[in-house]
C-alpha cells in the first residue's frame, strides 16, 4: 500500500511537471511570436514613414522644378519684352533722326533742280563754271544721302501712284501700258516717305 501511494504521488508529480513545462514553452512561444508581430509591425511602420518621406520628398523637389520652370519662362519672356523695347525704341529715334532735316531737305531740293538745270543747258563740259556746278552738286547730293534722302526711280519703271506722278501719257510701239517713259522732275524719298514724287509721261 505504502510502494502504490509513493508511485502514484510520483506519477502526479510527473504530470504537473510535464504540464507545468508544456505550459512554460506555450508561454515562450507566445511571446516569441508577439516579439516578431511587434518586430515586424515596427519595420512595416518604419517602412510607412520612409515612402512617406521620400514621397515628401518628391513633392518638394516637383514644386522646386515646377518654380524654377515658371522662373525661366519669365525670364525668357522679360528678355523678349526687353528686346522688343530696345528695337522700337531704336526705330523711333532713327525714325526720328531721319525725318527731323525732312523741311531744310525739302528746301535744298529745288537748288539741286537748278544746278541740274545749269550743268544740262552748258555745252562745254569741260568749262571750269561746269565742273565747278557739277562739283557742288555732287557734294550736295552725298551729303543728303547720308542724311537718308535718294532719288525716286524711274525712267523704264512700271507707274507707281505712291511714287510717280503722271503728267501725260503717250502710246509707244513696243512699250507695254503703265510703263515710265519720260522723267519730267525727279522724285525724291526720304527712308520710306516720299518727298517730292517724280513727274513723269506714262505710255497707254
Amino acid at each position: 500500500m505504502e510502494k502504490d501511494k509513493k508511485d502514484l504521488e510520483e506519477k502526479i508529480k510527473t504530470e504537473n511537471q510535464t504540464e507545468g513545462d508544456t505550459k512554460q514553452e506555450e508561454f515562450e512561444a507566445n511571446e516569441s511570436g508577439r516579439f516578431t508581430r511587434d518586430d515586424d509591425s515596427a519595420e512595416s511602420e518604419a517602412s510607412t514613414q520612409e515612402n512617406v518621406s521620400d514621397l515628401g520628398d518628391k513633392l518638394e523637389i516637383k514644386k522646386l522644378q515646377d518654380e524654377l520652370h515658371e522662373l525661366k519662362d519669365s525670364y525668357t519672356r522679360l528678355q523678349a519684352e526687353y528686346a522688343n523695347h530696345i528695337r522700337r525704341t531704336k526705330q523711333e529715334k532713327d525714325a526720328l533722326s531721319l525725318f527731323a532735316n525732312e523741311k531744310i531737305m525739302s528746301e535744298l531740293i529745288p537748288v539741286i533742280d537748278s544746278m541740274e538745270r545749269a550743268l544740262d543747258a552748258c555745252d562745254d563740259k569741260e568749262n571750269n563754271m561746269y565742273k565747278g556746278i557739277e562739283l557742288v552738286h555732287k557734294q550736295l547730293i552725298d551729303a543728303l544721302a547720308k542724311s537718308g534722302l535718294e532719288p525716286i526711280e524711274a525712267m523704264d519703271q512700271d507707274f507707281d501712284p505712291n511714287f510717280h506722278l503722271a503728267i501725260t501719257q503717250e502710246s509707244v510701239e513696243g512699250v507695254e501700258p503703265d510703263k515710265v517713259i519720260m522723267e519730267l522732275q525727279k522724285g525724291y524719298k526720304l527712308g520710306t516717305k516720299v518727298i517730292r514724287p517724280s513727274m513723269v509721261k506714262v505710255s497707254n
